[in-house]
């Protein structure tokens, strides 16, 4: 049974090309203002079943925000309807529906008014919410004070207590710490096991990978593809990197070889498990392929705790390029004298074609490895540094 609907939906914003700086402008140029039309969202058309999760993914300017902002009813499409079945709660903007004068308290029954919540409803469910947003002691306080990660606390936690059908959520929860992050995603996993519906915006592919059971990619107001979650982001990382045009999404939806599982060891993981600088690691990584591929080509990122890319290798840059692969694989990769200091660093993945450039397969943060700096150096690099007096 379908939660949501999204039937030939389009959306068409008008832009002022000569806007009217005064009051004598405007009168003089009654009727007469000249606009241009952008096209926010080209016909779409999405069905969502109850107790799906999706994901949506695409650039700056996509038109996520706009798709989820017709689901909500906030926005009117130009063309097109959206049907969305029982109650629907969103959190679709940092302090959407909040009043800065007003306290969390007071906002929170404002807030739950606008989705037919009555006082004695709140009141049932209002203890839960201060704590899920972890502000009682500042929830007597003007929101105009609180900080963005309070504001989307509070709102996160406003709409997942009030038991809805379906819930929108859109990348907002970037701005939350990453305790708080991991605390919404176990929340999103107690819904999807009570049947809830979910969609959410993102640019975490990795959240999509692991949460969502369908995965969206728009461009420019079109619908890429809607696909399952590996498909889909391996579509999203070939428009990243423009190496494919749109009309070429079908082809890229049934990639060839996929990653199916990786392991990250050193030889003390049995004992602790942090490096010490200067010792190695290796990386395991289980790769399927439906046909034969000819000319793979392996890439290994490390990044530093923000996420920023601190060493890039491929194989071919190292001089040992990848024969054919086919069927079930492993791909065994060793790092050795690793001179870095405290802190744990992410690994992104890639498999792609050599000829071509087009990415089989993307694992983007999900494996890393950590490293425990037994001296009082800071910094990100270990160097061997001696000091004498001659």
């Amino acid at each position: 049974m379908e939660a949501v609907v999204v039937d030939n939906v389009t959306k068409t914003f008008r832009i002022a090309t000569d806007p009217s700086d005064s009051l004598k402008e405007r009168i003089l140029r009654f009727r007469r203002t000249n606009y241009e039309e952008f096209v926010a969202l080209r016909p779409i058309d999405l069905t969502i079943e109850i107790g799906e999760t999706v994901g949506i993914l695409g650039h700056n300017g996509s038109g996520k925000s706009t798709l989820l902002k017709c689901m909500a009813g906030i926005l009117t499409p130009t063309t097109g309807e959206v049907r969305v079945r029982g109650r629907l709660a969103s959190l679709l903007e940092l302090g959407a529906g909040f009043h800065p004068d007003l306290t969390g308290r007071e906002n929170v029954y404002i807030n739950a008014s606008f989705y037919g919540m009555s006082r004695r409803d709140v009141d049932k469910v209002f203890d839960e919410i201060v704590d899920f947003a972890e502000l009682a002691q500042f929830i007597d306080e003007p929101v105009k004070h609180y900080s963005s990660g309070m504001y989307v606390r509070l709102g996160f936690a406003v709409a997942v207590n009030l038991e809805p059908d379906v819930l929108l959520v859109d990348e907002v929860l970037a701005v939350g710490d990453e305790a708080f992050q991991n605390k919404c995603i176990g929340r999103i996993r107690q819904f999807q096991d009570e049947g809830r519906t979910i969609v959410f915006v993102t640019h975490d592919v990795e959240t999509v990978r692991h949460v969502c059971q369908r995965a969206i990619v728009l461009d420019h107001g079109h619908m890429v593809i809607d696909s399952h979650p590996s498909k889909s982001i391996r579509v999203f990382r070939e428009y990243l990197h423009a190496h494919t045009p749109l009309h070429a999404a079908a082809e890229l939806s049934d990639s060839p070889v996929l990653f199916t599982d990786v392991r990250v060891s050193h030889a003390n993981a049995g004992t602790r498990r942090h490096l010490l600088p200067g010792e190695g690691f290796t990386i395991e990584i289980d790769v399927e392929t439906t046909h034969p591929v000819d000319q793979p080509v392996l890439a290994v990122e490390v990044c530093d705790s923000a996420g920023a890319p601190i060493f890039r290798i491929d194989t071919d840059g190292l001089g040992t390029p990848l024969g054919r692969i086919e069927g079930r694989r492993t791909l065994r990769v060793d790092i050795s004298n690793v001179e870095l200091l405290d802190g744990e660093f992410p690994l992104n993945l890639s498999l792609s074609d050599r000829s071509t450039g087009r990415i089989f397969d993307w694992r983007e943060g999900s494996d890393s490895f950590e490293v425990a700096n037994p001296t009082k150096a800071t910094g990100l690099v270990a160097f061997d540094v001696t000091v004498k007096e001659q």
